[in-house]
C-alpha cells in the first residue's frame, strides 16, 4: 500500500478556442522572464546600460531554443529519422526534447552577436547571467513534470512519483473505461524535482560565492557550469527514458563529466576579480574596469560635495579671525581672548595684546596694533610684518597708551 507519493498532472494542455495553451511552453517562458529580470539587475550593478538584457535576449532566446532542439535531434535521431520515425516532429518542441547543452551553446552564440552590437564584454554578461540561468532551468523542469517525462527508476521512497501512461500524440493521458487516467505501475524517482532543487542550490551558490570571493573574468559562469554538471551527472544516471549510450553510459552522462572538467580547469587557471563597466568614450561601447575605478567614476559623476565655507566672525573667542577694518587691511587674531577697551571715534577695528590689557586705536587710525609683551606699537596704514612690526609707514598722529612696562628681557614677539 502506498502511503505517500507525488502525483503527476493529468492535464497539461488547455485550449483557447483553436489555440492550444501548453504548460510546458508557459513554464519555459516564465523561466526566461526570471532569468532576464535577475540578469538585468546584476548587469546594472556592474555598470551596464538599462534594459541591456532585452537586447541580449532578442538574440539569445531564439538561438538557445534552436540549439536546444538541434542537440536533442542529433543525440536522438532515431525518433525522427529511424524506422518508424516522423521527421516533421522535429519542429514539435512543445512535446519536450530541448537539450540544455544545446540551449547554453546556442544561447551563448546569440549573446556573442548581441555583445558585438552593443560593444559589451561577453565575460561580464556571462557572469551576470550565471544566477538567472539555473533559476530558469529550475522553472523549466516543472514543464517536464506536467508532460509526465524525465523520471527515474522505480522507488519505494515516500516522495516517489506517479506517472501517467500517455495517449497517442502525447497531449493527454491514456484513460480507462470510466475515463480515469491510467497510471504506470509503481512509483518512480522524480528526477525533475531533484534537478529543480539542485539548480536552485547552484543559483544560491553562484550568488553567494561570487559575491564573497568577488569572482570575475567569467569565473562565476564557470562556477555555475561546474555546479550544474556535477548534479546532472548523478541525476542523469537515475533516468530510465530512452537515450543513446556510449560504453554503457548515457550520452548526457559523458557530456556532463567532460563539461565539468572543463569548467573546473577554467576556474583553476583563470584569475580575476569581479569586473565593472564604464563608457568607453569615443566610438561608444564599454570598457572593463576594477571595482575601485568604477565606484570612483560613479562618485565623480554624481558630484563631490562642496567644501564647507566659513565666514570670519568677530574676534570674540580665542582663535577666531577679526573682521577686516575699513581701511581694507585684516590682521590675524591673537591666540588668547582679548578684553576690549573703549573704541575711539573713527577707530575701525581693535586688537588685544596677549598681556590681557586693552589698547585704544587712535583717531583716524586705519589698523590696530598687536603686542605680545604688553607694549603698544604704533598703528599705521601699512602692512604688518611677521614679527609684529610695521614697515616703512609714516607714523600716525596717535597717542598710544602703554599698558605696562616693557620687559627688559624675555619678551616674545608674534
Amino acid at each position: 500500500m502506498t502511503l505517500a507519493a507525488i502525483p503527476s498532472p493529468s492535464q497539461w494542455v488547455w485550449h483557447l478556442g483553436p489555440v492550444p495553451i501548453r504548460a510546458y511552453a508557459l513554464l519555459i517562458v516564465t523561466g526566461i522572464v526570471i532569468a532576464c529580470v535577475v540578469t538585468e539587475y546584476r548587469l546594472r550593478e556592474r555598470g551596464a546600460p538599462r534594459y541591456a538584457v532585452l537586447d541580449l535576449a532578442v538574440w539569445a532566446v531564439p538561438f538557445g531554443v534552436v540549439g536546444a532542439r538541434l542537440y536533442h535531434v542529433i543525440t536522438s535521431p532515431e525518433q525522427y529519422f529511424g524506422p518508424g520515425g516522423e521527421p516533421l516532429k522535429v519542429f514539435q518542441i512543445w512535446h519536450g526534447g530541448l537539450g540544455i547543452w544545446g540551449a547554453i551553446s546556442g544561447g551563448a552564440l546569440g549573446v556573442w552577436f548581441a555583445c558585438r552590437q552593443l560593444k559589451l564584454p561577453m565575460r561580464v554578461v556571462a557572469d551576470a547571467a550565471a544566477v538567472g540561468i539555473p533559476l530558469a532551468q529550475a522553472v523549466g523542469r516543472l514543464g517536464n513534470w506536467f508532460n509526465n517525462e524525465l523520471y527515474g527508476g522505480r522507488t519505494t521512497l515516500p516522495w516517489g512519483l506517479e506517472v501517467h501512461q500517455l495517449a497517442p500524440g502525447g497531449d493527454e493521458p491514456l484513460r480507462g473505461p470510466e475515463g480515469e487516467p491510467v497510471l504506470l505501475e509503481g512509483l518512480y524517482h522524480p528526477t525533475f524535482l531533484y534537478e529543480l532543487l539542485w539548480n536552485v542550490g547552484v543559483a544560491v551558490l553562484v550568488w553567494q560565492v561570487g559575491a564573497r570571493l568577488r569572482l570575475g573574468a567569467g569565473r562565476q559562469f564557470a562556477l555555475y557550469v561546474a555546479g550544474y554538471t556535477a548534479g546532472r551527472f548523478w541525476i542523469e544516471m537515475l533516468r530510465i527514458d530512452d537515450a543513446n549510450t556510449i560504453l554503457g553510459a548515457r550520452v548526457n552522462v559523458w557530456v556532463a563529466a567532460l563539461v565539468f572538467l572543463a569548467a573546473v580547469a577554467y576556474l583553476v587557471r583563470v584569475r580575476g576579480e569581479q569586473e565593472y563597466l564604464l563608457p568607453a568614450g569615443e566610438g561608444g561601447g564599454y570598457r572593463v574596469v576594477t571595482a575601485a575605478e568604477y565606484h570612483q567614476a560613479r562618485a565623480a559623476a554624481e558630484g563631490a560635495p562642496e567644501p564647507a565655507t566659513t565666514e570670519a566672525a568677530p574676534a570674540a573667542a580665542e582663535g577666531e579671525a577679526a573682521p577686516a577694518p575699513a581701511g581694507g587691511e585684516a590682521e590675524a587674531a591673537p591666540t588668547v581672548t582679548a578684553e576690549p577697551g573703549g573704541a575711539p571715534a573713527g577707530g575701525e577695528a581693535e586688537q588685544a595684546s596677549t598681556s590681557g590689557q586693552a589698547e585704544q586705536a587712535p583717531v583716524g587710525g586705519e589698523a590696530d596694533q598687536t603686542s605680545t609683551g604688553g607694549g603698544a606699537e604704533p598703528a599705521t596704514g601699512g602692512a604688518e610684518t611677521t614679527d609684529g612690526q610695521v614697515d616703512d609707514a609714516p607714523p600716525a598722529d596717535t597717542d598710544t597708551t602703554d599698558t605696562g612696562s616693557r620687559a627688559a628681557a624675555g619678551r616674545d614677539e608674534a
